[in-house]
């Protein structure tokens, strides 16, 4: 019988492994300041305080870049919801600095780009505004996960939010949002390596639940989405413009994946594992 662990165990057994994924992140990932790629020379007042309010005439950037980076705004801001599921086990040690660490780099994402919006009057500041304090109201919700659960997801989340921001940067809109997408899109692929690489470490703690969770989680994938103000969904447009499809999530969010951790070609796994591992089939390459 294949060992099952508790999520106390893991957290136990995975703490020497964030430690290391941790001090190599923060290695690798410093490096770079937000406040750097803001043209700060652009901005100018508001009317509140005796300048121009916004008008759509001053956005100098395309349709699809506005809904791109107003959605990266959103998705980063609201934070407290996409990592509650986490946050709420860890409180202490590598894991907490981990958690800690994460949230930092999210903010400073969604300070970046919001600062990037506004002083370029790229968007309406307005309506930017109503829609982050209804995302955040309503939040984003999801059954609550067990660890392993939690670190597969998160993997493919920052892995799908890395295409996006890859694809955005593609647009070739200007040299400073390629450059804020690209620099998203790093961080983004560093964070979807750690728990990547945490995934891998649980595997060789308990193989069948890890395989368990893989299948589990790819099932339920679902990256948030945003409804906008005309009545479309963010998921239709970023798909019809290329940025981000759905469809394409088994070929470039899935199975690299399910290559890095070597599922297919496991051979420590039991009963329970091989019946996740037939799931997915239809991923192997």
């Amino acid at each position: 019988m294949h060992t099952v662990l508790t999520d106390r165990e893991l957290l136990d057994s995975l703490t020497d492994e964030v430690e290391l994924n941790l001090h190599r992140h923060v290695q690798i990932a410093d490096g770079w300041q937000p406040h750097d790629l803001v043209p700060w020379s652009d901005g100018r007042n508001f009317g509140f305080l005796g300048g121009e309010d916004w008008d759509p005439s001053q956005s100098q950037l395309g349709e699809v870049a506005k809904l791109a980076l107003t959605v990266s705004v959103l998705i980063a801001d609201n934070l407290p919801s996409y990592h509650r599921e986490l946050g709420k086990s860890l409180r202490s040690g590598p894991w907490w600095r981990w958690v800690g660490r994460w949230t930092a780099e999210e903010n400073r994402h969604e300070i970046l780009i919001r600062n990037y919006l506004m002083v370029t009057r790229s968007v309406d500041p307005v309506e930017l505004e109503r829609l982050r304090m209804d995302h955040m109201t309503k939040g984003f919700r999801r059954a609550p996960l067990h660890l392993i659960d939690v670190l597969a997801n998160a993997a493919f989340e920052e892995a799908a939010s890395g295409i996006r921001h890859r694809n955005t940067a593609a647009l070739n809109e200007n040299p400073i949002v390629t450059a804020i997408a690209e620099r998203i899109a790093r961080d983004d692929e560093l964070q979807s390596e750690f728990f990547a690489d945490l995934v891998s470490a649980a595997f060789d703690l308990a193989p069948d639940q890890t395989l368990r969770a893989i299948a589990d989680r790819i099932a339920d994938f679902r990256v948030p989405t945003v409804a906008l103000p005309d009545g479309r969904n963010s998921d239709d447009v970023l798909a019809e413009a290329g940025i981000y499809n759905p469809a394409d999530e088994n070929r470039l969010v899935f199975a690299p994946l399910l290559d890095r951790w070597k599922v297919f070609t496991r051979t420590d796994l039991g009963e329970e594992g091989e019946k996740a591992r037939a799931e997915l089939a239809h991923l192997k390459g």
